[in-house]
């Protein structure tokens, strides 16, 4: 606050901040908005000094006030060091009466507020760390450019190679065979099947299930399968590779396994599983569009049951194999050969023995297949899981079904049945567990046999084995082996060769 004080004295001009002492007589000086009360015409008198200030308001409206500062403290009052938040200029005189008439104070030019000059800096600090960051972020993509064009380029390198491991002039047939003379038995060296899988061409899509897409493709010229996995499905995908892959597991009645491989990464992810290609297609195809005479029953039967029977066989030895049991056979799961004879496939849900700790290589849930070909025991849940025997019985359950397919097909006295699904008088097209259990596990029915059967020999001894196969207790089922040697006596007693 300006200090006001009245009397009259001799005094000189102060300016700038620097103030001399005054005389010790009353000085007469200009008031204005700063008179006191008792001023008369805009006069006050003082033992000081005469001011006048110019100041800015909030409003940014600028208000002159001139009066009178009292002696005591007037030195530093005129010594105006700027520091109010308001703008303004103070301006201090004894040099004369109403000496500050004369003063003429200007305004100070605007200073940047402290609170802007911190947001400033703040933006600034922002901005230099915001491109230093950008600047990091494009050396780190070049960088990594440049090291994916490296690893493209290696990996052509590395291609180019292995292009030298898949022999020349060589058929898909020279490189099966190769691999059943190999000593293994178990397909073609890995590296091999991956320069197979490079080299494939995929033509036209055949099929799709439950874990993929079937494909007919080339290699070479000739035509081979190629199941494509779902990116979520590459379990499955190691699980029947693995299998294919087991020792000593080639056989002419399953599948020919050629090659597998993973390609691209993340979800561009695809897993090849590369097979000899049928162009019958599956068993449930074939059966639907084909009749059978005796002999091209039996040869059907004869083969998937001898398929069955090497998967289901334990070969011991240095180099030995173990029983595999399928968990999912169905006739969409057996190919037809352009010979008549069949293939079985699909091994996505196999399991394994391992004779050497006795435990059984499964996962967890025992609820695996398709629920129109479970057996009573998985279906009610009482499958005995620590015995691989109870798997191997679930299969010749399956089979049995399977039996009951083909033999409708087979014509006898001039007639056959249409083709249809085990259950298709009992269940919806799509049944759920709670009808495949009542129908299955309650009230115990099977597929009915055609009344034809029965006077002809072959069929009928072919309702009682599938009747064996299918038995409500998996104990009383037969073996893939016996039902190998039965359809092999019935082949010989009707001199049909299979």
């Amino acid at each position: 606050m300006l200090q006001r004080n009245a009397g009259k004295v001799e005094v000189e001009k102060v300016k700038d901040g620097a103030a001399a002492a005054p005389p010790h007589t009353l000085l007469s000086c200009y008031c204005y908005h700063h008179c006191p009360e008792d001023a008369t015409n805009n006069t006050c008198r003082t033992d000081g000094f005469c001011f006048s200030m110019l100041e800015e308001e909030e409003s940014g409206v600028t208000v002159m006030t001139s009066g009178c500062l009292g002696l005591v403290g007037s030195e530093f009052q005129c010594r105006d060091t700027g520091n109010s938040r308001q703008r303004r200029a103070l301006e201090c005189c004894t040099d004369k009466d109403y000496c500050n008439r004369d003063l003429h104070p200007t305004l100070p030019p605007h200073r940047t507020p402290s609170y802007v000059n911190g947001d400033m800096a703040l933006l600034i600090s922002v901005t230099v760390c915001s491109l230093i960051f950008i600047i990091i972020l494009i050396i780190l993509f070049c960088y990594l450019r440049s090291k994916h064009q490296e690893c493209g380029v290696g990996y052509s390198v590395r291609l180019e190679h292995e292009e030298l491991f898949s022999p020349v002039g060589e058929t898909l047939r020279d490189l099966i065979e190769q691999s059943h003379s190999s000593g293994s038995g178990s397909g073609l060296p890995l590296l091999v099947q991956r320069t197979i899988a490079k080299q494939i061409q995929m033509v036209k899509q055949i099929g799709k299930g439950r874990y993929g897409e079937v494909w007919m493709a080339r290699w070479r010229g000739e035509r081979v399968a190629v199941k494509v996995f779902f990116t979520t499905e590459e379990a499955s995908w190691f699980r029947e590779t693995e299998i294919y892959q087991t020792v000593l597991m080639r056989h002419e009645n399953i599948l020919g396994f050629i090659a597998a491989d993973i390609k691209g990464t993340g979800s561009w992810t695809q897993l090849y599983l590369i097979t000899d290609y049928h162009e019958n297609g599956s068993l449930y195809d074939y059966l639907r569009s084909t009749t059978l005479d005796v002999a091209a029953m039996l040869k059907l039967v004869y083969s998937a049951a001898s398929g069955l029977c090497h998967l289901h066989t334990e070969i011991f030895g240095t180099q030995g194999k173990p029983a595999i049991a399928h968990r999912d056979l169905k006739s969409k799961n057996i190919l037809v050969k352009k010979n008549g004879s069949c293939c079985i496939a699909d091994l996505g849900l196999a399991v394994k023995f391992i004779s050497d700790t006795n435990e059984v290589d499964i996962p967890e849930n025992t609820r695996v297949g398709t629920k129109r070909f479970m057996p009573p025991e998985v279906l009610d849940e009482t499958l005995n899981r620590r015995h691989f025997q109870s798997y191997m019985m679930a299969d010749m359950y399956s089979f049995g079904l399977i039996l009951w397919e083909i033999a409708r097909r087979c014509v006898s006295g001039g007639i056959v049945e249409d083709y249809q699904l085990p259950y298709h008088d009992q269940v919806p097209s799509d049944p759920s567990y709670e009808d495949m259990r009542e129908v299955v596990c309650i009230k115990r029915i099977r597929p009915s046999f055609p009344n034809r059967w029965s006077s002809d020999e072959c069929l009928r001894l072919m309702g009682k084995l599938m009747t064996e196969c299918w038995a409500h207790n998996p104990a009383s089922r037969l073996t893939a082996l016996r039902v190998k040697k039965t359809l092999a006596k019935m082949s010989d007693s009707l001199d049909i060769k299979v």
